[in-house]
Parts: structure tokens; C-alpha cells; sequence
């Protein structure tokens, strides 16, 4: 299955597999140079070493190269991965995180890498989302949006991105829906009105944005959607005729 660059350690010398000490397994298939190396720099050869060989993952946990620690890490023995919380590279002490239980992701919600801090909000208990729910970074925030518990999610309505706050209008109890006909971003004001009461749909009809006012002509009761059905634009009109027509033969059923 060889492929990808050519077998090169981490200080860029040519792999050597007769100086390797786990060259018994070349024989047993278990290993091969160009496709599964723990001596490789390449992520898919070392990874593919651990996948075929997980009880020798404990043993490179301190290996000088970063990514030989990270996919070891994905295969240890959980006992010996808080250390790695530690580490100097941001990648390992992700991959700690993640398979750490969820109480030991507190040690890092200060860390300076995103991606951790990313991580951390996935691994955190629910009780404990607060603590990164004001995190600078959005993709951190925008986890916490995901996860968090609904009653919480109005602390997060006004975030700065808008990505956060279209999370937060997928998640969050319809009453606070009509919150967001306000907002500057037209794709939260769509969510928003894809999610909220039909008889509360008033607060968008008149929304700027054709994306809005066509998922309003969706869902609209029928007094809406006779507003709706003399629109400037034609596809709302569309729309909103055709929901006429649908809640006529609801009505007549």
C-alpha cells in the first residue's frame, strides 16, 4: 500500500528499517517502509504503524517528533494521557482532550491554541460550557452554541458572529425567536423564522431579505400569506399562493 512522499524520519534522514527495533514486525506484515513506519514523518504511515500495532503506543509518548505522539496518543493507554495535557505541541495535547474523560478538559480552557480550546469545548461537561462561552474565538463559541443546554442559550443570542447567533436560533425556545427579526444577519433572521410559531410570523414578513420572507411564505398562517401573495417578488408570491393552497385543502380535509 505504499504511496505518498518519500520515507523520511522526522529530521528528514532516509528511514532505515535495519536499524529499526521493531523491524521483526517487516516480516509479520505489521509494518513496511512507504506505508506503515513509526520512524516515518508522514501522519498516514505512523498512523497506520499504531492502528496495526496499538499496544506499543505507550512507548512513544514521549517520541521527539510531534506527530508521533499525537497518533500514539490516539492509541495509549488512557492512565498515561493526562501528561500529555501538557505537551509542548497543540495537536497532542488535543488529541488528550478528546479521549480524556470530559472533567479533565477543565485544565485547558486557558490554553493559547484554538484548536485546543476547540477541543476542550467538546469534551466539557455541560455544567461546565460557562467556562469558554465568552472564549475570543468564534469556532469555539460556535461549539458551545451546539452543545450547551437551552436554557442557557440566551447568553449567547447577541454573540459577535453570526454563525454563532444562527446556532443559538436553531437551538433556542421558540418564545425567543422573535428576538432575532433584528438581527443585521439575513441567515439568522431565516433560522429564526423557519423555527418560529406560525401565528408570530408577522415579525419577518416584512423582512428586507427574500430568503427571510420566503422561508415567512413557507410556514405562514393564512393571513401572512395573503400579505405575502402581493410580494414585489415573484417567487415569494409563488410561495405564498401555493401555502394558500395548502392550508385550503388542510381546511377542507
Amino acid at each position: 500500500m505504499p504511496g505518498g512522499p518519500e520515507p523520511l524520519d522526522w529530521q528528514g534522514a532516509a528511514v532505515d528499517c535495519g536499524t529499526c527495533r521493531h523491524r521483526e514486525r517487516l516480516s509479520q506484515g505489521l509494518c513496511g517502509p512507504g506505508w506503515a513506519c513509526v520512524n516515518d514523518r508522514y501522519t498516514k504511515r505512523i498512523e497506520r504503524f499504531f492502528l496495526l500495532g496499538p499496544e506499543l503506543a505507550d512507548a512513544f509518548l514521549t517520541h521527539p517528533y510531534f506527530e508521533t505522539r499525537a497518533q500514539a496518543a490516539r492509541r495509549a493507554n488512557l492512565f498515561r494521557l493526562p501528561q500529555l495535557l501538557e505537551d509542548p505541541d497543540p495537536g497532542v495535547r488535543a488529541v488528550a482532550v478528546l479521549r480524556l474523560p470530559p472533567a479533565q478538559a477543565r485544565r485547558l480552557v486557558a490554553d493559547p491554541d484554538r484548536g485546543v480550546r476547540i477541543a476542550v469545548a467538546h469534551r466539557l461537561p455541560l455544567a461546565d460550557l460557562h467556562l469558554v462561552m465568552r472564549d475570543e474565538d468564534p469556532a469555539v463559541r460556535l461549539v458551545v452554541a451546539r452543545r450547551a443546554e437551552e436554557g442557557t442559550l440566551p447568553v449567547l443570542a447577541h454573540d459577535p458572529d453570526p454563525e454563532v447567533r444562527r446556532s443559538v436560533a436553531r437551538r433556542i425556545d421558540p418564545a425567543w425567536l422573535v428576538h432575532f427579526n433584528a438581527d443585521p444577519e439575513p441567515l439568522v433572521r431565516r433560522a429564526a423564522a423557519e423555527r418560529i410559531e406560525p401565528t408570530r410570523l408577522g415579525a419577518f414578513a416584512a423582512d428586507p431579505d427574500l430568503r427571510v420572507r420566503h422561508a415567512v411564505a413557507e410556514r405562514a398562517d393564512e393571513d401572512i400569506a395573503r400579505r405575502l401573495a402581493a410580494d414585489e417578488d415573484p417567487l415569494i408570491r409563488e410561495t405564498a399562493l401555493r401555502r394558500l393552497a395548502q392550508l385550503r385543502e388542510e381546511s377542507d380535509a
